[in-house]
């Protein structure tokens, strides 16, 4: 089941877009665009979340809307969802050097992190097979 959290994204000057997540202290992602920064607090909040639930924490639930905007302090409020049933797992893979900074590129082109355009490919992979 997904839970959508409300992530609040800062830009001060000369520094990269923040993002963190009013429900869960210590979730925080950054990067030098906005579309970047959302796609690592994505991967943040993922693997926060796997964290509680192996810890045997209890997730909380998603603050109102209200309650965001009240304390977003000149943020931009989005919504990120999360799976909170299909933990994601830290793994080491060998690849190759050019296929891993053409990898990147991509990612970096459309707002992915490696993880994510990683399994997203695995994912279309064997949805084929």
């Amino acid at each position: 089941m997904a839970k959508r959290y409300p992530a609040l994204i800062h830009k001060e000057p000369d520094s990269d877009y923040g993002v963190s997540f009013p429900d869960l202290p210590g979730c925080v992602a950054a990067a030098a665009t906005a579309e970047a920064a959302v796609a690592e607090a994505r991967e943040a909040l993922q693997l926060h979340v796997d964290g509680m639930i192996e810890d045997g924490m209890t997730l909380p639930p998603p603050s109102p809307l209200d309650a965001v905007y009240a304390a977003a302090e000149g943020g931009i409020v989005t919504f990120i969802e999360v799976d909170d049933h299909d933990p994601a797992v830290r793994v080491n893979v060998t690849i190759k050097k050019r296929l891993l900074a053409d990898a990147d590129a991509y990612a970096a082109r459309h707002g992915l992190t490696r993880s994510r355009l990683i399994a997203e490919a695995l994912e279309r992979r064997l949805a084929r097979s």
